[in-house]
């Protein structure tokens, strides 16, 4: 790979030494030592950590031990400008240090611009506006309270797909697929109802004779990220906004995952080949929203679903404060200074292309979109590969047993990503293999 296509928003200065004054800033401790203080401090929902990170510039993170990885998943598609990006650090710290939080009984012009923003990216029509969150989760629940409100009890259906991830708060968990996930905290809300992933025909039925008059709402993922970087088949999207128009439902697309820039434009709807031209009633938006600062935005589309939600009917204290706007409006504004969407189509195509040029025995496909790619494997080995992987300097994610998913920072150059490249060329053919 040549690296002739490096952002200059792969430039970053080194980070300011920490305060040793500060306890809440001390890395004294091996990994060891740290991991053991986690299993007594932290609950015990992700297991122990693979490692414990100290700090990272760029596209690189570093350990308690001194080692330095190459992060090829990004915080799991959230650090778009990678780690201590300075235009991001400036803004975040000169608006924590000029007004940090206000509550909702207040405004600040930073949120405010944040929030017209958003609406210019997303090309949303007049009368269009923002709900901002501060997480994934919390847009979807805001989503799943917008379809409540549309038409009532009297439509009681929300259709979600197989594989679908939505979050883990209840709302969001209702809308989530997987039974591990849900199974513990069951009853859910209800009404929800599981469509085959992809299946026109089954998407056509769930609103055939006289059933669509009672969908409140249709929530997907344009290009699942967690079932295994799935996209969904060209037409799809186009099909979901004809069906859910001729019904008054609701046509909702979580872009958390591939929303800001992931595969190269702002929304992943937007790109041809995946939406088909199609305008949504709402989109879902967070992790690359902020750089890796928390904010999360429900993007409402046209005057009747803005509506929807009135005074009182939702809230949140945290959600559109000042810094985590001025992070997004930083996040924004460097991603259109330097290039970016320009630089994750064309790295993610080389990257794709160049993996799937191995012709390696274990690599069966190459999928995905800009920055989200999937390498699925030919036996469910991906847990061993990430491990070899991260013992090798690299963090990726094996999302299901077969697939390796990559999700790194947009200033990521064409020849780091060839590092990794290399070392999967030289996994061995058998691994995993019955002898």
């Amino acid at each position: 790979m040549s690296t002739d296509v490096t952002p200059s928003g792969a430039r970053h200065r080194a980070p300011a030494a920490p305060d040793a004054s500060l306890p809440v800033q001390a890395v004294d401790g091996s990994v060891a030592q740290w991991t053991e203080r986690y299993t007594h401090a932290l609950m015990d929902t992700f297991g122990a950590p693979q490692r414990v990170l100290v700090r990272g510039e760029g596209p690189y993170v570093w350990d308690a031990d001194g080692r330095r990885y190459l992060d090829l998943l990004g915080g799991i598609a959230v650090n778009s400008l990678g780690h201590a990006h300075p235009t991001l650090t400036a803004a975040i710290s000169a608006q924590l240090g000029t007004l940090g939080h206000v509550s909702n009984f207040f405004a600040s012009p930073t949120q405010i611009a944040f929030a017209e923003r958003l609406l210019s990216l997303a090309q949303a029509p007049e009368g269009s506006r923002v709900f901002l969150t501060n997480s994934g989760t919390e847009a979807n629940e805001a989503a799943f309270k917008l379809a409540r409100r549309n038409g009532g009890p009297d439509r009681p259906r929300v259709l979600a797909l197989e594989g679908a991830f939505h979050g883990r708060s209840m709302g969001a968990l209702a809308l989530t697929h997987k039974a591990a996930y849900r199974e513990p905290f069951e009853p859910l809300p209800g009404g929800v109802e599981f469509l085959p992933f992809g299946d026109a025909a089954a998407l056509e039925a769930a609103f055939a004779d006289g059933a669509g008059a009672q969908v409140a709402a249709l929530v997907v993922e344009p290009i699942q990220g967690e079932a295994g970087v799935r996209p969904l088949p060209p037409g799809y999207l186009a099909l979901a906004r004809r069906l859910t128009a001729e019904h008054g439902a609701l046509l909702i697309l979580d872009e958390v995952q591939t929303g800001m820039g992931r595969t190269g434009s702002w929304l992943a709807y937007q790109q041809p080949e995946i939406g088909g031209g199609i305008v949504p009633d709402a989109v879902t938006l967070a992790k690359g929203l902020g750089g890796g600062f928390p904010v999360g935005a429900l993007v409402a589309y046209g005057e009747r679903t803005a509506t929807l939600l009135g005074r009182g009917q939702h809230g949140t204290t945290f959600g559109g404060n000042p810094v985590a706007a001025a992070a997004g409006l930083a996040t924004i504004a460097v991603i259109e200074r330097d290039g970016l969407l320009d630089h994750v189509r064309t790295l993610g195509a080389a990257l794709r292309a160049r993996i799937a040029g191995l012709g390696h025995p274990l690599v069966t496909d190459v999928r995905g979109a800009g920055l989200l790619i999937a390498i699925e494997l030919a036996r469910p080995v991906a847990p061993q590969v990430a491990a070899a992987a991260l013992e090798a300097g690299f963090v990726v994610n094996p999302c299901t047993p077969t697939t390796i998913r990559l999700a790194p920072p947009f200033v990521l150059t064409e020849e780091q990503a060839g590092t990794f490249v290399d070392f999967l060329a030289a996994v061995p053919a058998d691994l995993g293999a019955e002898a």
